[in-house]
């Protein structure tokens, strides 16, 4: 269907503008209507309706749905009009649309899972699956509500990735910004006043001379070959998938910070598997799902190995063993899963340990940044000091009185 950009009025006389897509014109119009709003103009736009307000809507939107349609389904509201309630109370205009979608879509005979399938940069392939496996089930009060704690966690954990990230970018920028300041514009003042000295400058003065010469003389140089380094990298690590490979492999052999995203992507694999699992959904078809939220190729490709290998009989610890990936602690909690069939219960005791692994990992790692940069921006410091008092003392001392 097409998107519309439309501008309405509400009961109250205000002028509301939004996107919306509908058949045609007399389609938008009636589910405007539905919205309480009164279309006054209308275009069609370029854009695609499955992008509608993904940009805008934030997991704390999400949370706040989730919450709603588990307090609405398990009071007993029917789900047209739980959603319907819910799309009138709705304060973000971009979700309320998307709501009024689901609703329509609902009314044409779709089920809940297949119209928010419609959306699938907003509501995910995990998202969807478990709605259809409450549907199944007859339990879908539950699933919104193990949605809602769930993506409450992925929103602390990616938190906490940002955080690992972002500390030694902020440090690190600091300290290449000392260096330009030392480099460009503080050591050329003084390289006259050491050069008239006319005394032999030492080896590590006359590298300091040389440094600051080559950033003052070629600093596009310096700013643009490693802007074009990165996107180079990047580019190529988007468009070739062994590319990719090799630089997820690196990410997880990285120095303090690869054990963290390690632990990081294990902690979201083992919550999402419990979810589903618990939620009813076949393990080959959990794996497969989870191969999709995991943005990791290289644990992806130990799922996807796992999988092939619990396909042909082997039992699942096994096959998670064989992928030489996955450490000790998650295989053994698997085996018990396994014996006493609470594999759900095994795997959320993975994403404990894990979560409050994760949170040490990052103090310590953020705790050994400080002083390394510390200790870099002191040997900078010393060597310009040097680099420059050096010859003045020397002089000095040369000096007959």
């Amino acid at each position: 269907m097409p998107l519309y950009k439309y501008k309405a009025m509400n009961q109250l006389g205000k002028m509301r503008t939004g996107n919306l897509d509908a058949a045609n014109e007399i389609d938008l119009e009636q589910r405007l209507g539905r919205m309480k709003l009164d279309l006054v103009t209308y275009s069609e736009t370029v854009e695609s309706s499955s992008g509608l307000g993904q940009k805008k809507i934030t997991k704390p939107d999400l949370i706040n749905f989730c919450f709603n349609m588990e307090q609405l389904t398990r009071a007993g509201v029917p789900l047209l009009e739980g959603l319907s309630d819910l799309r009138d109370s709705m304060e973000h205009p971009r979700f309320r649309e998307v709501i009024s979608n689901l609703v329509d879509e609902i009314q044409a005979g779709k089920s809940l899972s297949d119209a928010l399938a419609e959306h699938p940069k907003i509501f995910d392939v995990l998202f969807v699956n478990l709605i259809r496996a409450g549907e199944a089930s007859g339990e879908l009060a539950k699933v919104f509500d193990s949605l809602m704690r769930t993506i409450k966690w992925q929103d602390e954990l990616q938190t906490s990735t940002k955080k690992l990230l972002t500390t030694p970018m902020i440090v690190g920028g600091v300290v290449l910004a000392v260096t330009g300041f030392l480099m460009v514009y503080l050591v050329p003042q003084l390289v006259s006043f050491i050069l008239s000295m006319g005394e032999e400058l030492p080896i590590h003065t006359r590298a300091l001379i040389a440094t600051s010469d080559f950033l003052v003389n070629y600093w596009y140089v310096v700013i643009s070959v490693p802007l074009a380094t990165y996107y180079s990298l990047k580019t190529l690590i988007q468009k070739n998938e062994q590319a990719r490979f090799y630089a997820d492999k690196f990410k997880l052999k990285s120095w303090k910070v690869g054990p963290v995203l390690q632990k990081i992507i294990l902690s979201r694999f083992a919550n999402f598997f419990a979810m589903m699992y618990s939620a009813g959904i076949p393990v080959l078809r959990c794996l497969e799902i989870a191969e999709g939220v995991v943005d990791n190729t290289v644990v992806r490709q130990a799922m996807a190995d796992a999988r092939q290998d619990i396909q042909e009989g082997d039992p699942i610890a096994r096959s998670f063993e064989n992928t030489g990936l996955f450490p000790p602690l998650v295989i053994r909690m698997l085996k018990i899963g396994e014996t006493t069939g609470e594999l759900d219960k095994a795997l959320l005791n993975i994403s404990y340990f894990y979560d409050r692994d994760i949170k040490e990992s990052i103090d310590q790692v953020q705790s050994l940044i400080q002083p390394i940069m510390t200790a870099v921006l002191g040997l900078l410091l010393g060597w310009v000091m040097l680099s420059v008092l050096g010859p003045i003392y020397n002089t000095i001392a040369s000096v007959q009185f």
